[in-house]
């Protein structure tokens, strides 16, 4: 694809990298079969190949309108189409920079102006969002059903292992999974223990800066992201991994090092701590045969797995998890359509409300399809919005693990 950008980003990084991804673009298309927001809107500019002719022009100086911005703000940054593209486009980091610009250019009413920065303010701080939380479970009866759909019953979080192993990892506690799930790290911790290994938490880290980002206040995400190093620094020569129980959260720490190159103070740092990221469902294969013997037989439920966007596709791991229960005696299956996006993405549910439920009720219509006993995933956004919209039990993969470790 050529392309000509204009003064304001050529030669800067953003431009150069963009201009980069666009230029491995050969319009083939291919991406559009796979876009989530296409085949419900049949729309080309709600494709990726529709989406990155906009960005193109606007870094090419057209002029930025409201429509512009609607489309983008349309995808759910799923990158299915990365998986897809056979030219190996990079369409997330490219949404990423056109973004920036446009929300630089196109002034938000000012109720999307409030609610974005409610989200972004209150998300990433858990002092904040968790009593927020806490009081919205207390009133759930009397909140709109849409409300109610954001705060569903979650499993309390049991014992955290005490023992003390020579073998350590640390762990990312994130922002909202604490209040909304703090049973996964929990599980985890206890699943980790139970083979020899010692979870570890750093006090002050957080959000991993994925929501500040992809809101386009990438400078707060970034320092989210330094932050995060920060904390996690001191004890990175004493650990194996920084293990990640939600992948959405994994798959912005693994970009780290890319995120924060151009920073010559943390560009190091954010190498090392890329490099040490590790997905829970990297790790567990690690101790297969261990926990297949103490857990076959054990498991006997019917289970469908949900793999989240961010794992498949933003962090290309795939299959692993299903081997992982198999190994252990579980009846796992695949929906169909198993790589599209179930709508949570992110904020997305917040924010498009109307396209997210019906990614969910088509996502929720095919996985019970399957006859499950409980729906498993491995991401804190996708199992919140899809048990929004069943009452079939939702969970973490590894809570099923430590279920039958007791």
């Amino acid at each position: 694809m050529q392309t000509n950008l204009a003064d304001f980003i050529k030669g800067t990084t953003d431009g150069d990298e963009a201009e980069a991804i666009l230029r491995a673009c050969v319009h083939c298309g291919f991406c559009t079969a796979t876009c989530p927001t296409y085949q419900i809107l049949g729309d080309e500019l709600d494709g990726p190949r529709g989406r990155i002719y906009l960005i193109k022009q606007v870094l090419e100086g057209a002029p930025v309108t409201t429509k512009t911005q609607t489309h983008l703000d349309r995808c759910l940054t799923c990158r299915n189409c990365e998986t897809t593209c056979p030219s190996g486009v990079q369409y997330g980091r490219l949404a990423d920079i056109g973004r920036k610009v446009v929300e630089q250019r196109v002034q938000r009413p000012l109720g999307e102006r409030i609610k974005r920065a409610l989200l972004k303010e209150a998300l990433p701080r858990k002092w904040i969002f968790t009593p927020l939380y806490k009081t919205g479970k207390l009133l759930r009866p009397l909140l709109s059903h849409a409300m109610q759909d954001k705060l569903p019953a979650s499993a309390r979080a049991g014992r955290w292992p005490r023992r003390e192993h020579a073998r350590k990892m640390l762990v990312l506690d994130g922002c909202v999974q604490p209040a909304m799930a703090p049973n996964i790290n929990a599980a985890t911790a206890r699943v980790l223990d139970a083979v020899g290994v010692q979870l570890l938490v750093a006090p002050k880290a957080g959000c991993c800066g994925a929501l500040r980002y992809h809101l386009n206040d990438q400078d707060a995400g970034l320092d989210d992201m330094r932050r995060n190093i920060d904390a996690w620094w001191p004890l990175v020569d004493q650990v194996e991994a920084i293990v990640m129980t939600a992948s959405g959260c994994g798959v912005t720490v693994k970009e780290y090092g890319h995120l924060l190159a151009h920073d010559s103070a943390y560009a190091d740092k954010a190498r090392r701590i890329s490099a040490l990221t590790r997905d829970l469902s990297e790790i567990v294969p690690q101790f297969e045969l261990e926990l297949g013997a103490k857990l076959r037989g054990k498991l006997t439920k019917k289970v469908v797995w949900h793999p989240p966007c961010t794992l498949q596709h933003g962090q290309q791991i795939r299959g692993k998890v299903e081997a992982i229960l198999r190994a252990a005696g579980v009846d796992v299956t695949l929906c169909a359509d198993s790589h599209l996006c179930c709508g949570s993405a992110g904020t997305y549910s917040v924010l498009q409300p109307v396209l997210a439920t019906e990614l969910r009720d088509r996502k929720l219509a095919n996985l019970l399809a399957t006859g499950p006993e409980v729906i498993v995933s491995a991401n804190i956004g996708c199992l919140n919005h899809l048990q929004s919209g069943t009452e079939t039990p939702v969970a973490h993969w590894i809570e099923l693990l430590d279920q039958a470790l007791v």
